[in-house]
């Protein structure tokens, strides 16, 4: 089905209008024939889902990659949110802790193009870090405001990490604090006891972008 922006509108292009359609495997027939109205930048036009998916791997490098994992205990619908800020940074995977179905609108398709991993508990969640990089462990890195976190700002964050989020109105559970390398919190100046979940995630990725993407 085609996609449209936030304000219902169709996004995309129109049927190939450039002679002869490419003789490229990376390319779908019938988006070349139909038009490609998907939320996708215009390297990717026309693309299959596979062939995006593939190039978005192949342009990770093997030392500086990163993973987002999100508690998943109630009906968060910042859930589909960080899933579309993941792809926009080009996580690895992206990791559900918890409950299995999450509320994939805000996610705007994104998921498509993305790893996507289940994991029933925080104990499960750990035991994949411990070996996650090609048997090597692969740090865990909380976000919130918990008693004992480290402000995120001008903190070293590894290059290869895996970011763990949790819901919006209780945070990362005990269990997923235990998970973790560090816990970071985000300095705010304002009155708000914490950010949006979906902001806070983009925050603490475009932290780890600057360093190493």
């Amino acid at each position: 089905m085609p996609e449209a922006d936030g304000a219902g509108e169709q996004v995309g292009v129109g049927p190939w209008s450039g002679g002869s359609p490419p003789d490229d495997p990376r390319y779908d027939p019938e988006l070349l024939a139909h038009g490609d109205r998907r939320n996708v930048v215009d390297r990717y036009r026309y693309w299959t889902v596979e062939a995006i998916r593939a190039d978005l791997d192949a342009r990770r490098p093997p030392d500086r990659h990163l993973h987002v994992a999100i508690e998943n205990w109630a009906h968060d619908l910042n859930i589909g949110s960080v899933v579309r800020t993941a792809n926009a940074f080009n996580a690895a995977g992206v990791h559900i802790v918890g409950r299995r179905r999450w509320n994939r609108r805000g996610a705007m398709v994104t998921d498509r193009y993305l790893h996507l991993h289940h994991h029933p508990d925080p104990a499960a969640f750990a035991a994949w870090a411990a070996h996650a990089d090609d048997g090597a462990r692969l740090p865990v890195v909380g976000v919130d405001n918990v008693p004992g976190s480290v402000p995120l700002e001008g903190r070293e964050l590894p290059a290869r990490c895996v970011l763990l989020l949790g819901q919006e109105s209780s945070g990362l559970t005990p269990e997923a604090q235990a998970a973790c390398d560090v816990v970071v919190h985000i300095t705010q100046h304002g009155s708000t006891r914490s950010l949006n979940a979906g902001a806070a995630a983009a925050v603490a990725m475009h932290s780890w972008a600057l360093q190493h993407a």
